[in-house]
């Protein structure tokens, strides 16, 4: 059976309008991230994200590096948002994250590329650090549904989610790919001034597995829907991957698909942190996959 992605019954419910509207009205007061800067966007006001009324997109692509599960043989339609709600100091998006570099996307812009992406044979419409552009998103998914788009959506983030603006996004997301961390406020306070992180990526897990489930994959090996976590390895064990793991086996589902990622190397302001200044060594992130595998957590490789 094909797979339909659920923006299309939300939208025949005639529920996506009312997603639309309930998530624009967050832009006269933005509450859309925890930051929770109450400032009004539509004056051309900008919070900690430093975005305003208008969505930046730093590029898009049919990307080939990200988890095989959701490349393929065409690769994920991958859409980079510019800006983001956590900011960590070690981001090796610098440029993109923390200075904003990008365009500015107009209504309709950001449908295009959904419909160009779709055009090329892309597997999916992967959208990365969204979090703070969900309204201009979901209109302009209004308009691609109109022109047929049907690929599933990818919603790659942070993990540091509101809960009210993930229920907007209930039956509009097919596959979450959230970054699960830090476990410890300390750590988290360190890297990226959220000290609340931790509790915020718990909730937020939770509520994505209870809006997708577990990861489910077709005939190909591809994603169609479910939650896929991603946790990367840092310096001196400090992200606690062995009790984040665990939290996954025992609150989200132990059936949870994990990637540990190996990439960490001190970008950004990473060298002024001491415990952050060096690259993860190998022994460290052996020891965080065995801590995913000891979980019985489902490996992604």
């Amino acid at each position: 059976m094909k797979f339909t992605p659920r923006y299309i019954a939300t939208k025949k419910k005639g529920l996506l309008s009312k997603k639309i509207a309930l998530a624009g009205k967050t832009l006269n007061c933005c509450t859309l991230c925890p930051r929770n800067c109450q400032i009004d966007r539509r004056s051309g006001d900008t919070g900690f994200c430093r975005t305003g009324l208008d969505a930046v997109i730093s590029s898009y692509m049919p990307h080939f590096g990200e988890e095989p599960p959701l490349v393929g043989t065409h690769g994920s339609g991958t859409i980079f948002v510019s800006h983001c709600n956590l900011k960590c100091c070690f981001c090796q998006n610098w440029e993109t994250s923390i200075l904003g570099e990008g365009h500015t996307a107009g209504k309709g812009q950001i449908a295009s590329i959904m419909l160009h992406l779709q055009k090329i044979g892309c597997h999916n419409i992967n959208l990365v650090t969204p979090t703070h552009v969900i309204p201009q998103l979901l209109e302009d998914l209004e308009i691609a549904i109109e022109h047929g788009l049907t690929l599933p959506i990818v919603y790659n983030s942070s993990g540091y989610e509101s809960l009210e603006t993930l229920k907007i996004l209930d039956g509009i997301i097919d596959i979450y790919m959230p970054d699960f961390k830090f476990w410890d406020s300390a750590v988290s306070d360190m890297a990226c001034r959220a000290p609340d992180y931790p509790k915020v990526a718990k909730a937020a897990v939770i509520e994505m597995h209870r809006q997708v489930g577990d990861l489910s994959l077709d005939n190909n090996g591809l994603a169609q829907e479910g939650l896929l976590v991603r946790h990367l390895a840092l310096p001196e064990r400090l992200a606690g991957t062995q009790k984040i793991m665990d939290f996954l086996k025992d609150h989200v589902s132990g059936s949870t698909f994990v990637n540990i990622m190996s990439q960490y190397y001190p970008a950004g302001d990473a060298l002024k942190v001491k415990k952050l200044s060096r690259p993860v060594s190998i022994d460290e992130f052996h020891a965080a996959v065995e801590y995913a595998r000891q979980a019985g957590l489902n490996l992604i490789t």
